[in-house]
């Protein structure tokens, strides 16, 4: 399911019609992608306790207000990619937004038939610098993704139901080519082949029933059902120097994913200057994994252990929150303890059953002596979801490693302190800086078994510091009419004493790899800058912009091995219309700079920083310049 903890970690700072969606899979984002813009009757931007809205912690939602309507309204959109290296990428979806007797509904279809690729050469050098291989790969990849979604809401009597469902699959097969050449004499050029055939299916079910128990209280109870199944096959055939095949290996994986969340909340506002809320929430998470994963150098397939890659992880979990916010004057201070129990079993490679208990206290205050001022405080402490896959093995073919899991895995628990500072400048400029320290225990890293072989695991203490700036700046005054520049950026350092040296370095980066673009934001990395640029040219029904991004390098810290993930920077422009037949046409140019991702491996010969430099390799990942045609439009 999904990567947050329960549903409450899971609610961001979009609401509609004063309430989140029961889901988690569907965005919110989503969802209002779906909505057409005829039956928005108003956005409210809400600063502070409002009526008997849960903050969840957030210091200002977006909240959309939707027209009550007697006809269907119906929104599409279409679009072509083309990719100057790879191909075509072809999307499309449509939803409608209706009302049938006294339930209100929205519900759409995605489709994209797409591709991607990649070009990436790579030098390993000795640890004396030599040359001793070059290699050069193409990946090439074509796919197929198809959605459903619906959202529906009605009320019986006192009683609003609302009901969210979404069904997605994805297919895709294809693979990596990696030509190889040795740098001796007389070597003749080498391959390897890397094919994949990846098969995805999720659906998830949410439904929520709020009502008015009595004057001043209200309660909303929220069930979230989640299943995945995901199959994928992936092999490495190598190739000599007459294209014979030498070996073949074979891993066949499937993963079976449970999430099921349910949920109670209360809220009172009975006492005067104050809401009173109390939810209680239990969760159950699965994970079935099994591999079976052959080698054959020409006598015939022999199936190879792979121990631990063969297991069920399952958790159940409850979790109680009492909290309270009381608005006086200019001042708002939000105070609550919650409590956590689960317990995370493991069968099959290994069987082992564990206890957690927390504690989870919260304050925030915030104080905002007129609508342009804001600052506020902010201390909680948070318990990080584990990834089931940590603790299940895998192989990793084209790094010729083996991704080991680890049954012990502990969730890493955070204390963070915020303080933030908001000023507005009328009604479209904002300047807000927030600073933030963490204290982190049980870091979630990676753990030494041997000189050689890691796992995922809890490495000590360990914290993170740093600033993050978030900005909306019109540009009028500049002579550009109806421009606006959106700035994010983020500087932050993290320390924890590494399980190998005993020395301070930063905690490894572990974010998930795969999609690149755009370029993510919050990952566990020194910086991050975002800019955006936007100007609406009223008179001619045009607007065009651009945006930047940018960010650190991404160190991976394993047992014998340094490896140091970097992007160069992406830039991508824009223009788009309404003049044409009531509809939107925009024209894009995504990723003009060509970006390369770059990957420098440091290998020792034993444990990393304590024993000689084995070999060291660098590769430059390029994905192609891609521009884009999308037009859409309503009835």
């Amino acid at each position: 399911g999904d990567s947050t903890r329960g549903f409450a970690s899971a609610a961001g700072n979009i609401l509609i019609n004063d309430r989140r969606p029961s889901a988690k899979q569907d965005l919110p984002s989503e969802i209002l992608a779906r909505i057409p813009a005829s039956q928005v009757e108003r956005i409210e931007l809400l600063r502070g306790q409002v009526r008997d809205i849960d903050l969840q912690g957030q210091s200002q939602l977006a909240n959309v207000v939707l027209r009550e309507v007697d006809k269907a309204a119906y929104r599409w959109r279409g679009s072509a990619r083309y990719n100057v290296e790879f191909g075509t990428t072809t999307e499309g979806e449509i939803s409608v937004a209706d009302r049938w007797r006294d339930i209100r509904f929205n519900t759409g279809i995605q489709l994209r038939d797409y591709m991607r690729g990649d070009f990436t050469p790579t030098t390993i050098v000795d640890s004396d610098g030599e040359l001793i291989e070059s290699r050069f790969d193409v990946g090439g990849f074509d796919g197929f993704r198809g959605s459903a979604n619906l959202n529906a809401t009605s009320r019986l009597g006192e009683t609003t139901l609302r009901f969210n469902a979404q069904i997605l699959s994805d297919e895709r097969d294809g693979g990596r080519v990696s030509d190889r050449m040795l740098e001796t004499a007389g070597a003749l050029p080498t391959q390897e082949q890397f094919p994949e055939i990846f098969d995805r299916f999720d659906i998830e079910l949410g439904v929520d029933v709020e009502r008015e128990l009595r004057p001043l209280l209200t309660g909303k109870a929220i069930l979230i059902h989640f299943d995945g199944d995901t199959e994928s096959i992936s092999s490495q055939l190598s190739l000599d120097e007459v294209g014979m095949l030498t070996r073949e290996r074979v891993s066949a994986e499937q993963a079976l994913t449970t999430e099921t969340n349910a949920r109670v909340e209360f809220i009172w506002t009975g006492w005067a200057g104050h809401a009173v809320q109390i939810n209680v929430e239990g969760a159950f998470n699965s994970l079935d994994n099994s591999l079976l994963q052959t080698e054959d150098t020409g006598t015939g397939p022999v199936v190879v252990n792979v121990p631990g890659s063969n297991s069920e992880v399952e958790e159940t979990r409850a979790d109680l929150l009492i909290k309270d916010t009381w608005t006086r004057g200019p001042y708002e201070i939000e105070y609550g303890l919650g409590a956590e129990f689960s317990t995370i079993s493991q069968t099959g490679d290994t069987d082992i059953e564990r206890d957690f208990e927390y504690l989870k206290p919260q304050l925030a205050v915030i104080y905002a002596p007129s609508e342009v001022n804001q600052t506020r405080v902010r201390l909680w402490r948070d318990v990080s979801q584990l990834d089931f896959s940590d603790f299940v093995s895998s192989t990793v073919f084209e790094d010729d490693d083996l991704a080991l899991g680890n049954p012990n895995l502990e969730p890493e628990t955070t204390w963070r302190l915020e303080l933030g500072h908001e000023r507005r400048f009328g009604n479209n400029s904002v300047v807000e800086v927030t600073v933030f320290h963490d204290w982190v225990s049980d870091v979630e890293d990676l753990l030494p078994l041997s000189p050689t072989f890691e796992a995922p695991g809890n490495i000590g203490d360990g914290r993170r510091f740093g600033i993050q700036l978030e900005t909306a700046l019109p540009l009028d005054r500049l002579g550009l009419a109806g421009a606006r520049l959106d700035i994010s950026a983020r500087w932050q350092d993290t320390s924890v004493d590494d399980p190998v040296t005993g020395e301070e370095r930063v905690i490894s980066d572990r974010s998930s790899p795969g999609k690149l673009l755009p370029l993510a934001f919050q990952i566990e990395n020194e910086y991050a800058i975002a800019i955006d640029f936007r100007q609406d040219l009223e008179e001619a029904r045009v607007a065009w912009g651009w945006d930047v991004r940018a960010r650190g390098e991404r160190p991976f810290f394993k047992v014998n091995e340094l490896d140091v993930a970097d992007d160069e920077t992406e830039f991508n422009m824009f223009i788009e219309t309404t003049r044409w037949f009531g509809l939107k046409t925009r024209f894009s140019a995504d990723n003009i700079l060509d970006l390369a991702e770059t990957r420098d491996r440091t290998i020792y010969v034993a444990e990393r920083g304590l024993s000689p430099v084995e070999r060291r390799e660098r590769r430059s990942r390029e994905r192609g310049f891609r521009v884009e045609l999308e037009i859409s439009g309503s009835f």
